[in-house]
C-alpha cells in the first residue's frame, strides 16, 4: 500500500511511518518544514516538503497523487494560537479532502480527537481546537470518500503496548501515542473500518483483535 501522511514529522505520524514500513508499505510524509526531511527518511519514509497552510488544493494532490490512502496527522501543537486551530486542524484537513478528490485517492483517515463528538463553546483554544476537529470530521463524514474517522482519548508518550480498547462512543483515560499509530496502520489495512468512527482507550485486547470486535 502507498500512503500518505500529512504532517508527516507529528509523534504519531512517525509512529505510524515505522510500522507501515515494517508491514512493507510505501510511505510519505508531507511536511512543512525542510530541515525534517532527515528525520523522515531516518524512519524510512519519503518526505514531501509541502505547506500545508500556503499549498493549494492542486498542490496538495500533486504531493499525494498515486497514493492508495492518506492520513492527515498534522496539527498546530501545543503553544499554538486559535487562529492556527482553524487554519491547520480544520482547513488544512477539509483542504486534504479536496485533494483527496482531485487526485483520485479513495481512502482517507483522520486523527481526530476524543470531544470532537460534542465541542464546548467558549474563545479558549482548547474549545476552538476542539471546533475545528469537529467541523473537519463532519465536512469528511459527508463525503464520498472511504474516510475513518479514529478518536483517541488523552495523549501519552509512554512504551505501547499493542493493545488498545475501541468503541463507537465516547471513552475516557488515556493511551500511548504507539497504540494510536498501531490503530491506524491497523485500519488502513482494514477496508470494513471505512465510514466508521472510532473512539480509541488504552485497553487488554491485542489491537488487531480490538478493531475486529468493534467492526
Amino acid at each position: 500500500m502507498d500512503v500518505v501522511i500529512v504532517g508527516g514529522h507529528g509523534k504519531i505520524a512517525r509512529r505510524l511511518a515505522h510500522l507501515l514500513v515494517a508491514r512493507g508499505d510505501r510511505v510519505r510524509g508531507v511536511i512543512r518544514n525542510p530541515a525534517h526531511v532527515d528525520d523522515l527518511r531516518a524512519d524510512g519514509s519519503e518526505p514531501v516538503v509541502c505547506d500545508l497552510e500556503r499549498a493549494g488544493a492542486d498542490e496538495l494532490a500533486g504531493a499525494i497523487n498515486g497514493a492508495d490512502a492518506v492520513v492527515f496527522a498534522a496539527g498546530a501543537g501545543p503553544g499554538s494560537g486559535a487562529e492556527r486551530k482553524l487554519t491547520v486542524d480544520r482547513d488544512g484537513a477539509i483542504k486534504l479532502l479536496h485533494a483527496a478528490r482531485a487526485a483520485d485517492v479513495e481512502r482517507y483517515v483522520m486523527v481526530s480527537s476524543l470531544g470532537a463528538e460534542d465541542p464546548p463553546g467558549g474563545d479558549d483554544v482548547f474549545a476552538v481546537y476542539l471546533r475545528a476537529k469537529a467541523e473537519a470530521d463532519r465536512e469528511l463524514m459527508a463525503s464520498d470518500r472511504a474516510w475513518t474517522v479514529v478518536r483517541p482519548v488523552f495523549l501519552q508518550d509512554e512504551q505501547g503496548t499493542g493493545r488498545a480498547r475501541l468503541a463507537e462512543q465516547a471513552l475516557r483515560g488515556e493511551v500511548p501515542r504507539d497504540d494510536v499509530a498501531g490503530v491506524l496502520a491497523a485500519c488502513l489495512h482494514e477496508p470494513r473500518s471505512a465510514r466508521r468512527v472510532l473512539y480509541e482507550s488504552a485497553g487488554e485486547d491485542p489491537i488487531e483483535e480490538a478493531l475486529a470486535r468493534v467492526l
